[in-house]
């Protein structure tokens, strides 16, 4: 496990060399938001290349783009207008706002009070006379009540229409199934992507950079058959830290160390599915630089399980703010498309063929009313009712010229030929299935915080300490830095012609002749830049360059004219 940095060194680095700014700084800020600078905007970018790169690109799941801004039967179809909020504790003498659980976690021994009923945090505040954080008070008689996280707008002129902010980017994935389903000419399985902005209204945010109000979400649903799972031969050697609910709720339980394999063989991971995108997510974050011994994957507790998931795995990265969720990987089940059918009317099913049609006798009713209402006026439609459903039920009763059925407690007897009574053969060459869904959702802004805090170290450099950022080449904001030794005697426009030239390859490279060259060495470790390319006085005479290596600090001799071969390599980790 790498070293723990302070974390204000880190968000101090972040901020200086424009990976990350405070909102409305100049106004005094607000908490929940913060900015990507120039740098910060560029890691986020790979790193968003690289998620596509995995899913868009290798699985073929295809990617599309829905509204940040939701009607409000979305969001009565998927519960969040309900259901989606915090309890809010509010100090009846100074008026601040609080996260209730948060502080009950904070100020009592109660652990896990996320999930509590407001009545039981509201007990436990006066109980153990918790005094406000802001004012000292106790908050015995604090206003406790449910506080709704999505941000409210109104569609259109006054308020005729009310909507809401999206709060995840899945809810957009599944509005648009029916077209989904036709793109994909109804056959199962397949998978949606989507990368977007979703907002919630924290009630108090706390941590910093990683609560925010606004976010980054790159989500998966991937659609499938009930009973098909993904086969997990690909990962199935892949190292994952689990920390099951039994390791939890055990007092001397710990997360352990397993393969994707062995934790379906022995049960730990019921779903081989989200055992392959655990494993998948494994892969793609030690791609990225998250240190893996500070990566594990939790099971969610039964009683802080999302209302739609039957099972989900949190990634969690170790960070200076403790142990923090990243992604989750739920079992959604068809909660999503079952609710908005029934809210919307519209059939969310798809209609599976089989390989080989299933010829099977059915037996029906098709009363002739032309002799049941005569003879039974008012009742012969519940009559008619009551033969079909014994049709279905007991064919067997209709093998005489009359058959006997019940409506209301009183018994009548119908000529079968009246009863219209058949049996028949039906060809179903398929059914209608309403698909499983599996969502591996990853916080974008999280693991981007993750990545600079993992990466970031200190060492020391000929008897000089230096802080660098050990970024993977292919995330990092540059691939390469070109300096000239001086800018003058022409090295300036000789390091301008390489990096001319190493930008025309498609690499991203920083020019900087700014300070002594320890200086600007310095300066690009701190920043992540893998390699750094120095022109100097045998550049004009051999046409070579330096090229220094971020990490091992070793230079060497190289053509220029195979400098952007030998960037290249670095990067793509050839």
């Amino acid at each position: 496990m790498s070293e723990t940095p302070d974390r204000q060194e880190v968000v101090e680095l972040a901020k200086r060399r424009g990976y990350l700014y405070p909102s409305f700084e100049i106004y005094g800020g607000a908490s929940g938001f913060w900015d990507y600078g120039p740098l910060g905007t560029s890691l986020k970018n790979e790193v968003v290349d690289s998620w596509r790169e995995m899913y868009v690109v290798r699985h073929g799941y295809e990617e599309i783009e829905t509204t940040t801004v939701g009607t409000e039967d979305v969001y009565e179809a998927s519960g969040h207008a309900d259901g989606f909020a915090d309890v809010l504790a509010s100090c009846t003498d100074c008026g601040t706002f609080f996260r209730a659980d948060h502080l009950v976690e904070d100020h009592t021994e109660v652990e896990n009070a996320d999930g509590m009923p407001k009545e039981r945090l509201g007990e436990i505040l006066a109980e153990e006379g918790v005094a406000c954080p802001s004012c000292g008070e106790t908050l015995d008689d604090a206003r406790v009540e449910e506080f709704n996280l999505m941000f409210e707008t109104n569609i259109g002129p006054g308020s005729a229409r009310p909507g809401y902010l999206r709060p995840e980017t899945a809810q957009g994935i599944f509005v648009d199934f029916q077209r989904l389903k036709r793109y994909y000419r109804g056959s199962l399985p397949f998978g949606v992507t989507q990368v977007g902005r979703a907002y919630r209204n924290e009630i108090n945010p706390r941590q910093g950079i990683v609560r925010l109000r606004e976010f980054s979400q790159a989500e998966l649903e991937y659609f499938k058959k009930p009973d098909d799972e993904i086969d997990i031969a690909p990962v199935e050697d892949v190292e994952v830290r689990l920390y099951p609910v039994d390791e939890q709720e055990d007092e001397d339980g710990e997360p352990f160390v397993t393969t994707v394999g062995d934790a379906v063989e022995d049960g730990v991971i019921d779903s081989p599915t989200i055992a392959y995108f655990v494993g998948r997510s494994q892969e793609w974050y030690e791609s990225i630089g998250i240190d893996p011994a500070k990566l594990r994957f939790r099971q969610h507790l039964p009683d802080e399980r999302a209302h739609y998931a039957s099972d989900c795995w949190d990634g969690e990265t170790l960070t200076t703010y403790g142990w923090i969720e990243v992604n989750g990987v739920a079992d959604r089940a068809d909660y999503d498309l079952r609710k908005h059918a029934e809210h919307s009317g519209e059939e969310m099913g798809v209609f599976e063929e089989y390989d080989e049609a299933v010829v099977r006798e059915e037996t029906v009713a098709d009363p002739d009313m032309s002799v049941l209402g005569p003879e039974y006026g008012g009742a012969a439609s519940r009559i008619a009712d009551a033969l079909r459903e014994k049709a279905r039920d007991e064919p067997g009763a209709f093998g005489g010229d009359e058959v006997n059925v019940t409506v209301d407690g009183e018994g009548y007897t119908v000529p079968v030929e009246a009863a219209g009574f058949e049996r028949r053969e039906v060809r179903e060459t398929g059914e209608n299935v309403m698909p499983q869904v599996i969502e591996p959702s990853y916080g974008l802004d999280r693991i981007v915080y993750s990545v600079i805090e993992h990466s970031y170290g200190t060492d020391t450099v000929e008897d000089e300490e230096r802080t660098v950022l050990r970024l993977p080449p292919g995330v990092a904001p540059f691939d390469a830095a070109v300096f000239p030794l001086v800018s003058k005697d022409g090295l300036d426009e000789h390091a301008r012609e390489v990096r001319d030239a190493l930008r025309d390859a498609g690499l991203r490279v920083k020019y900087d002749d700014s300070g002594s060259m320890g200086r600007r060495y310095r300066r690009h470790d701190e920043i992540g830049t893998p390699l750094a390319v120095t022109v100097d006085y045998d550049t004009k005479e051999d046409g070579t360059v330096t090229l220094r290596d971020r990490d091992t600090t070793e230079q060497r001799r190289v053509d220029k004219n195979e400098v952007a071969e030998e960037v290249r390599s670095v990067v793509e980790g050839v």
